[in-house]
């Protein structure tokens, strides 16, 4: 009988005191109790959910977003001339090598997504333009009973010179935007092209309406990489491509040793002599060293639905393609 009587006593005395601490007026406490140390880690990792890195340095999402938006309205305007120095001028030959791997044809719609300056925009209604013009050509040449006047009239008859095709270039960043819009009319491009602001976590623009989607040097930039990817895979077509330019972690150590010299050593004093801007390439180069290695990019882009995924590394690895469907 007194075991019972003990059993019972404690049993009142638990239900009291835990009767009291809900009720308890210290802030917080009502909420972690329960639970005790679950509680405490629920919310320890409520607060890292909302922390991300902006280079080596750990801010939280909404402050990256600002500081990333600081960071190119800043060297927007020497943006150009920076590629070509930290680059060597190689910058080129990759946004080059992304163009021919799309090799879009006239017609394709082309999305290209923190394309602000119109690099791949550019090359890309070159290419579609040269495709077209070389398409018209092989049908001149079938028709041989034409004269060199008709031959002539049909190609100043041609109306639209990209054979339907678009490009829609996509920026955060307004200062990004007017330099591209300068680029393009400095280099006469008009056809074909229009300038959207608009953030790559939630694409202004309808299901299933682009034939391919660019993205080159941007994506390491974004808070959040896997919903801009799943975005990717909702703007794209049925059949639509993926495709993304991106440094990578070089794997070869002397390259790797070197790389990070150059890229700690000199791209920063880089950016101090010619953009006057030493902090804002200092992160561009610590975005590139915490950014995912290949494989575990190529999984994020598997998960947000594409089919098919590949990448391709391109000079001894520092840079890579990353391409997938949306079946």
């Amino acid at each position: 009988m007194a075991t019972h009587r003990s059993c019972a006593l404690w049993s009142y005395c638990g239900l009291r005191w835990l009767r009291v601490m809900r009720c308890c007026p210290f802030p917080g406490f009502r909420s972690s109790w329960p639970r005790g140390p679950l509680g405490v880690r629920h919310l320890s990792q409520e607060k890292q959910a909302t922390e991300t890195h902006f280079g080596f340095e750990t801010v939280s999402e909404e402050e990256k977003g600002d500081k990333v938006y600081h960071v190119f309205e800043s060297v927007a305007k020497k943006y150009d001339v920076m590629n070509d120095m930290m680059s060597l001028g190689i910058h080129r030959i990759w946004k080059d090598m992304l163009v021919w791997k799309m090799h879009p044809f006239p017609g394709t719609q082309l999305l290209d997504v923190a394309g602000g300056t119109g690099d791949i925009a550019f090359r890309f209604l070159n290419y579609v333009e040269a495709q077209h013009k070389g398409k018209l050509k092989r049908q001149l040449r079938a028709q041989q009973n034409l004269s060199w006047e008709e031959i002539a009239r049909k190609y100043q008859n041609e109306e639209d010179p990209l054979g339907g095709s678009r490009v829609v270039v996509c920026d955060i960043n307004k200062e990004m935007l007017k330099v591209g819009k300068q680029k393009a009319r400095a280099q006469g491009h008009k056809a074909g092209l229009a300038w959207v602001l608009g953030d790559a976590e939630e694409l202004p623009f309808d299901d299933d309406k682009f034939d391919v989607y660019t993205i080159a040097f941007g994506i390491r930039n974004v808070t959040h990489i896997n919903q801009a990817l799943q975005e990717a895979h909702r703007v794209l077509k049925p059949g639509g491509r993926f495709l993304c330019l991106e440094f990578s972690q070089v794997n070869n150590p002397l390259v790797s040793r070197l790389y990070d010299l150059y890229s700690f050593q000199v791209i920063p004093v880089l950016g101090e002599v010619i953009a006057g801007d030493w902090k804002s390439y200092q992160y561009l180069v610590e975005s590139i060293r915490q950014f995912p290695s290949q494989e575990e990019f190529k999984e994020m882009i598997q998960d947000a639905g594409f089919e098919k995924v590949t990448y391709e590394s391109l000079t001894s690895g520092i840079v890579a393609i990353h391409s997938g469907f949306k079946l």
